[in-house]
């Protein structure tokens, strides 16, 4: 660890590990299998990129799109370290230098797509090389309950079998537990140890507000936001060519992006969006995997997404340099009819299309909860909190709540006496007395709670029993048929803590938020300083043909346009600036911050 820990400063430019990045190591380093959880931007790639740098053999890394392998391997050749992707786009002379490298151990990380890696031929190629470890990104690509499967990634199963003495780690930024259960089963990882990230990103401020009248919505969320990179996700490919072009008719550098465009065309947009050229991309979900684009500073979805996962992961690409960023959320009754037919449509077994309509279902509770957003993202994902997270639309600007605590009682003593065996409109029906006849025939009517909440309507309660979903005090366990089941919270509120609960009301009023100011820029940046760091990072980005913020960061220019620096030697002070960055620019760096 103290060899990881001096590659962290001297390549990385970092003076300590983050979270849980140290157990993860460490852990790996000891030879032992890893589920790790992490939000994007959480640093996952350090959990393989160090251990493969400590080690003195190959690292393979699994990916599933081969512009994610791209960005990784430019990002580590700028810190000098030796990495290639392997893909379909490589050209002969170009992969048989791969394999040089590979056969004479001077590779350090190969990136590869799940079906080249486990194609007969290259499996039996790796077998005779030594190979330190196994990292599959992107994870919950390996699970039919996961927010985006692959088939191609089945197949990684076989990787024990064939590297038995091979420790592997696999990663992801969202899976809830049924996933996370569900990636160890179908990768066959041996005793393995779930390291599970805080999923809370306290930098950005989510919102959600009904979808009338999106673009006027929107132009007014882009207001003295003119400068700012963001991301706003369509449900169609005609949503995106629309959104962009009514936002570049009012004066906005916008470029949509989907499928339908051929791949030239797509290239050229993502690489203008990541430098920096283009500050604004109307795009379909595919967008953004792969990008570690740092200064997006918001994520806005024009439909509401299908899970909680999809929508959690890419609200991620916002803020990825730590500083104040926003998503905005539009959501309508016709998006949610939408979706839906999508998966009725979907020729996949019948218990896959319930999971996938209970995900649904959730991300609509969570688009009209009353709620803290933040908290019901972290309860969906098993990190039980109650206390308001202050950087949401519900905390900032909460709606009148009532002492819930005798309703909340009543539901969870309902739920224990059933043994946890009942969904919510089953629940409903036990408190309110109905005698239904499945009801009888389970032998509810007999419990000591039957009836206790008959006065409240069936609606009301439903938007109760919802609440206590979002704040964590009751779990849906889509695994088991969408039952009601207790969690750690649920205890407390037994005891006597309070809950409060927003009223049900039939004619809800689209809440006017105000938007949080968010002040993104530090007093002790010099912004001449800046500015010109931009210009040159831009410059060295179209010399070497890559994307701008593989040189540096924009959280590493204000460091330098910030750092009150008497020698040159003080650059190495900046995070992000590693021994092998300082060696290649702090003089050209030095230059421009005293010629001001």
């Amino acid at each position: 660890m103290e060899k990881a820990l001096q590659i962290l400063k001297d390549v990385f430019g970092y003076d300590q590990f983050r979270d849980t990045q140290s157990s993860i190591i460490e852990h790996v380093l000891h030879k032992k299998d890893a589920l790790v959880i992490m939000p994007t931007g959480g640093g996952k790639s350090l959990c393989y990129q160090i251990p493969a740098l400590v080690q003195p053999n190959l690292t393979i890394v699994v990916s599933p799109l081969i512009a994610l392998m791209n960005d990784q391997v430019n990002t580590l050749k700028q810190l000098g370290i030796e990495a290639e992707a392997l893909h379909s786009n490589l050209d002969e002379n170009t992969s048989r230098g791969i394999f040089e490298l590979i056969n004479n151990n001077r590779l350090k990380l190969l990136y590869v797509s799940p079906e080249r890696l486990m194609s007969e031929g290259f499996v039996q190629y790796l077998a005779h090389q030594k190979i330190d470890l196994i990292a599959i990104d992107e994870a919950h690509c390996v699970s039919v309950w996961g927010n985006d499967f692959r088939p191609e990634y089945v197949k990684l199963g076989q990787l024990k079998t064939l590297f038995p003495d091979t420790p592997t780690i696999a990663l992801t930024a969202t899976a809830d537990a049924l996933t996370q259960e569900d990636i160890i089963k179908q990768l066959k990882l041996i005793d393995s140890q779930l390291f599970l990230s805080s999923f809370e990103r306290k930098n950005i401020l989510i919102k959600a507000q009904p979808g009338q009248q999106r673009i006027e919505q929107i132009i007014q969320f882009l207001t003295n936001k003119t400068d700012q990179c963001g991301i706003i996700y369509c449900l169609s490919r005609k949503n995106t060519e629309s959104v962009s072009e009514k936002l570049r008719a009012k004066g906005f550098n916008s470029a949509a992006y989907h499928a339908g465009l051929n791949g030239d065309e797509r290239s050229l947009i993502q690489r203008r969006f990541q430098d920096d050229e283009i500050n604004i991309i109307c795009a379909t979900i595919a967008f953004g995997m792969g990008i570690d684009k740092s200064n997006i500073r918001f994520v806005i979805h024009y439909n509401l997404p299908k899970n909680i996962e999809g929508f959690y992961q890419e609200i991620g690409r916002a803020g990825r340099d730590g500083d104040d960023s926003e998503s905005l959320l539009f959501y309508s009754w016709a998006d949610r009819v939408n979706l839906q037919k999508f998966i009725d449509m979907n020729q996949a077994r019948d218990s896959f299309k319930s999971v996938q309509s209970s995900k649904l279902e959730r991300m609509w509770q969570f688009a009209t909860s009353s709620n803290c957003r933040t908290n019901t993202i972290l309860n969906y994902f098993g990190e039980y909190k109650s206390e308001p997270c202050g950087h949401c639309d519900n905390c900032l600007y909460p709606p009148p709540q009532i002492d819930g605590t005798t309703f909340t009682q009543m539901a969870l003593s309902a739920i224990i006496r059933t043994k946890e065996k009942v969904g919510i409109n089953m629940l409903i029906d036990i408190l309110r007395g109905s005698y239904k006849q499945e009801l009888v025939r389970e032998g509810f009517d007999q419990i000591k709670t039957y009836g206790v909440g008959r006065d409240i309507d069936f609606l009301s309660w439903n938007h109760y029993l919802t609440q206590m979903i979002n704040q964590g005090i009751i779990r849906l366990d889509i695994s088991d048929y969408s039952r009601l089941k207790t969690t750690p919270l649920s205890k407390e509120v037994l005891q006597g803590k309070t809950v409060q609960l927003s009223e049900f009301k039939k004619e809800k009023q689209s809440p006017k938020v105000k938007t949080k100011k968010l002040d993104l820029l530090d007093e002790n940046i010099n912004q001449s300083i800046l500015q010109k760091l931009k210009t040159w990072r831009a410059n060295q980005a179209k010399t070497q043909k890559v994307p701008a913020y593989v040189i540096f960061h924009d959280k590493t220019l204000k460091g330098l346009a910030a750092i009150k620096a008497d020698n040159i030697k003080t650059l190495l002070q900046v995070n992000g600036m590693g021994k092998v960055k300082y060696e290649k620019y702090s003089e050209e760096l030095w230059a421009l911050i005293q010629d001001n």
